[in-house]
């Protein structure tokens, strides 16, 4: 529900206190009640920030109005707070409520910045990010919410949320025992939960609201009109933080949308689409000054004021990253492929992609061999300045997948396609080190003992699309390597990325264990993500992980339970969102095995199955298809194979699950119903 509840007994007084954020009232909402009359006896202050400077003063009979601006950058802030007391007596004095003897307090709280988003800034303007009034904003929101009573803005609060949260439903092993040690661990406190959990006690329930939990922090951090979650989410208090509570471009904030749209959580992408597009402008012009070229880019750090510049630091193995912006656009590819909003593509991002692309290629350099190199190039945070780190090479062949996929989407830009499609052909290749390994670098100077937290070189296996077991066996098995080299512990983040690449592995029970040790020792009490210090991206990471252990659509194909552990052996899953504009409405499994998904097309199309199971269409036995299992631009380069499905057979990916694919023509709006025996 997004609801805080606190509830104690004092004296043979049983209190409680409800707490709630309400996304269509833009107000924090406190009540504060007893089971006896005339028992509130409170006082409400609020303590400025040492950061800001400003005052506090009453404004009408129960209101209080506080009005500051930050030291650093004299941006303006508001909060206005309104009492309403039911019973007993309410006083205004020193900037404070005082409240006696009352039966009930409700407290009504409002506030913003005179902060604007701007995807045109003009920088000889000093006011470029400067918006309405604060003062005025708050009053306008607080007017609004105190026309409403309690239960109305309860009501308002709750069905926006759960519109968005009930979305999708999770079960984990739903019949299975709970232990005779603990028969009700579900009434136990979290922390008592997870502190057994750490010492091996299964606990599914728990994992259950591990993965939702993310889902909550996203939705509860990331609405339309609001800014994007940061390296906190925005769960950070005062001015500054850790990484000054920065938007960090080379994995944290791109983390933290991985799962919002496989989640069902649309709508919380556009504050991240929106903070790309204030990016567009002064990227340009890093673009240009920087590169001598066309298009524009971001690096390692970013912030709502347009900077996009690399850091001012000596030691540039860390820090350059030229390869932000492209990697920051292909969410904007993302989220089309997800909803197929072409009206989306056409007049927001595909001008986004099309300009990041370009940038990708000016960046090249073409070599006397007549292949295509990134020089210099970084694996960001890790190792040397390179001549073509393979990180870097994976960002472009994605960004330039997006551009092509996305031009043709449109019917626009043939020339620009084929300029993109002939580098994308000719860019070097992924290699195999010394070790069978992925190689990192342009030489082979990977080190097997290396467990550093950044697996950049993998990009194209997770979270891009371009190392696959289905396209490129031998380079995954490779970037296997990778990941036993690299180990299955690190920071909280670092777990939660690996734990998508061994899912996109379609190794379930090595996921699993990333799973296991990053709830285990990657997770606060209060099971927020440690880096440390907290740092919310491996919540998101690790919900998105999990969504990819069920269902990956990255490919072409909506590849149903492609990395289930055992340890799962029966579950529902309901509300899943897929690639090509798709939901998975519910899907069962027993025993391991699949036993039925309803699928809905949201709008029509070629919808592509890969399971391990011969599937049935309602109550008819499904043929496999015999066409290529991925469309993908990319398989035209002679550095990808491309497989075939044989007529009537399964596809065999070796060392992995023999699989079968199948496509079904569908209509919008039709739920398409599939089981793994005639039922």
């Amino acid at each position: 529900s997004a609801m805080a509840i606190v509830s104690f007994r004092k004296d043979e007084v049983n209190y409680e206190r409800k707490y709630f954020v309400s996304y269509p009232d833009s107000v924090m909402v406190l009540k504060f009640t007893a089971d006896r009359p005339g028992m509130q006896n409170l006082i409400f202050s609020y303590g400025s920030n040492p950061e800001a400077i400003g005052d506090i003063k009453t404004d009408g009979p129960n209101r209080l109005l506080y009005t500051g601006r930050l030291k650093n950058n004299q941006m303006k802030f508001a909060l206005r707070i309104q009492a309403i007391n039911k019973g007993g007596s309410l006083n205004t004095t020193d900037g404070k409520f005082i409240v006696r003897n009352a039966d009930e307090v409700i407290f009504l709280l409002t506030a913003d910045t005179d902060y604007k988003l701007n995807f045109n800034p003009d920088f000889k303007d000093p006011k470029t990010y400067v918006g309405p009034d604060p003062d005025q904003t708050t009053l306008a929101m607080l007017d609004a919410a105190a026309a409403k009573n309690y239960n109305e803005l309860c009501e308002r609060h709750k069905t926006d949320y759960t519109q968005l949260f009930g979305r999708v439903k999770l079960q984990l092993n739903p019949h299975a025992p709970m232990t005779l040690q603990y028969p009700a661990v579900t009434d136990l406190p979290t922390h008592q939960r997870l502190a057994r959990y750490r010492k091996g006690n299964p606990d599914y329930r728990l994992e259950e609201i591990y993965y939702q939990f993310g889902r909550y922090l996203l939705i509860a951090s990331s609405r339309p009109g609001n800014l994007p979650a940061n390296l906190q989410g925005m769960w950070a208090n005062g001015v500054d933080g850790p990484w000054h509570v920065d938007y960090h471009n080379n994995i944290n904030i791109q983390m933290n949308y991985w799962p919002a749209c496989s989640t069902n959580l649309n709508e919380c992408v556009w504050p991240l689409i929106d903070f790309i597009r204030t990016l567009v402008k002064p990227g340009e012009k890093t673009a240009q000054a920087y590169f001598g070229a066309r298009g524009w880019t971001a690096s390692i750090s970013g912030n709502i004021f347009g900077f996009t510049s690399p850091l001012t630091d000596e030691n540039m193995s860390w820090n350059f990253n030229p390869m932000a912006g492209p990697w920051l656009a292909t969410h904007i590819w993302e989220y089309y492929d997800y909803t197929r909003d072409k009206k989306f593509l056409k007049e927001v991002g595909y001008d986004l992609i099309k300009s990041s692309a370009n940038f990708a290629v000016d960046y090249l350099w073409h070599k006397p061999d007549g292949t295509y190199t990134a020089a210099p190039s970084t694996s960001p945070e890790h190792g040397p300045v390179d001549q073509g780190a393979t990180f870097v090479h994976a960002v472009i062949r994605e960004i330039l997948l997006n551009a092509i996929d996305a031009s043709k989407a449109l019917g626009v830009d043939s020339k620009d396609r084929k300029q993109w499609q002939y580098v994308l052909n000719h860019l070097v290749p992924y290699q195999i080190g010394r070790y069978g390994q992925l190689m990192e670098w342009s030489t082979d100077i990977d080190d097997p003992t290396d467990e550093h937290r950044h697996v950049n070189h993998l990009f194209g296996l997770h979270p891009g699309h371009t190392l696959s077991p289905i396209t490129t066996p031998e380079l995954t098995n490779a970037a296997k390597v990778v990941l036993e080299h690299r180990g299955d512990g690190a920071t909280g983040w670092s777990m939660g990325w690996k734990l998508n690449q061994w899912a996109r592995l379609q190794d379930g029970n090595h996921a699993y264990k990333l799973f296991g040790n990053l709830l285990k020792n990657g997770t606060l009490d209060n099971l927020w993500d440690t880096h440390p210090p907290f740092q919310i991206d491996g919540n998101f990471g690790c919900s998105a992980g999990i969504a990819e252990m069920f269902v990956q659509s990255h490919d072409g194909a909506i590849h149903l339970l492609p990395a289930l552990p055992d340890v799962w052996k029966q579950g529902t899953l309901k509300g899943i969102r897929c690639r090509g504009g798709f939901t998975v409405k519910e899907m069962k499994w027993e025993n391991r095995e699949f036993q039925t998904a309803v699928i809905t097309s949201n709008i029509g199309g070629t919808l592509r199955i890969r399971t391990q199971t011969p599937l049935y269409l309602n109550g008819e036995k499904l043929t496999p298809s015999v066409q290529e299992v991925s469309d993908n631009p990319l398989l035209q380069s002679q550095s990808i194979r491309k497989p075939l499905i044989a007529a009537n057979a399964p596809v065999c990916i070796p060392e992995y699950a023999q699989t079968y694919v199948y496509d079904i023509e569908t209509n919008a709006g039709n739920e398409y119903i599939l089981t793994a025996r005639n039922q």
